[in-house]
C-alpha cells in the first residue's frame, strides 16, 4: 500500500497520483501543505526535512520526496517495458524527455504564468510580462508540437513517464483565461489526454482554492 502526503491541488501531487492512477496501484493520500498544514509538523519533517509535498512511504518503507525521483521509482517498481523500459538506451531517450518537460514546460508555466494569472490578484497582475511569459513558453511548446507530429505521444507510440511530466501542467494550460498560441497537435494530445479515468481523477482538479481575486 502506497501513502501520499500532498493535497490534490498540488501540481507536484497530481503527477504523482496520475501515475499512480495509470499504474493501478492501491494508496491513501493524506492531505498536507498550503492551508492544510501537516507538512510543518515534527512528524512530517522527519520524513521530509524540506516540508514539501508530495512525499510516498511504501508499506514500512523509507518516506521518499522529490516528484521525479518518486515517479522513477514507480515506474521502475510497476511499470511496463513501455511506460519505463528496462533497456536503459530507450529508457534514457524517455527520461530525456521526461527531463526536458519538467525543466521547459513545468517551470516555464508554473510560476511563470499560472502564479501571475491565478495566485496574484487581478489589480496587480503584470501583463506584459504574463505575455512574455506565455511567449517563451509557447517556443518550449513548439518543440512538443513537432514531436507530437511523429509520435502519438511525447516520447513515443504509448504513454510514459514522459507523459506523466508533461501532460499534467496542460489541464491548467488550457484552463486559464490566457491567449495561447496555436499549437493543433498538443490540442488534440491534450483532448486523447482527458479521455484517461487516471488523469479525469487526479488532474482535472479545481484549483480555486489557489486563486487570488
Amino acid at each position: 500500500m502506497l501513502t501520499v502526503w500532498g493535497r490534490k491541488s498540488s501540481s507536484n501531487v497530481q503527477a504523482l497520483m496520475w501515475c499512480v492512477g495509470e499504474l493501478g496501484l492501491a494508496y491513501e493520500r493524506i492531505d498536507a501543505g498550503f492551508t492544510y498544514g501537516v507538512n510543518d509538523t515534527p512528524e512530517f519533517l522527519a520524513m521530509n526535512p524540506n516540508g514539501t509535498v508530495p512525499v510516498l512511504r511504501e508499506d514500512d518503507g523509507e518516506p521518499l520526496w522529490e516528484t521525479g525521483a518518486i515517479l522513477r521509482y514507480l515506474a521502475t517498481q510497476y511499470g511496463d517495458d513501455a511506460f519505463w523500459p528496462k533497456d536503459a538506451r530507450r529508457r534514457a531517450r524517455i527520461d530525456m524527455w521526461t527531463e526536458w518537460a519538467k525543466i521547459n514546460i513545468a517551470l516555464n508555466f508554473t510560476g511563470p504564468v499560472f502564479w501571475r494569472v491565478v495566485r496574484t490578484a487581478a489589480a496587480l497582475r503584470n501583463e506584459a510580462a504574463i505575455r512574455a511569459a506565455i511567449a517563451t513558453l509557447g517556443a518550449k511548446l513548439d518543440i512538443a508540437e513537432a514531436q507530437l507530429g511523429r509520435h502519438r505521444f511525447l516520447a513515443g507510440d504509448n504513454l510514459t513517464l514522459a507523459d506523466i511530466q508533461f501532460g499534467h501542467v496542460l489541464y491548467r494550460y488550457f484552463d486559464i483565461d490566457i491567449q495561447r498560441p496555436a499549437h493543433p497537435r498538443l490540442q488534440r494530445y491534450y483532448q486523447n489526454l482527458t479521455e484517461r479515468p487516471a488523469f479525469q481523477e487526479h488532474v482535472m482538479v479545481s484549483y480555486e482554492e489557489l486563486r487570488v481575486l
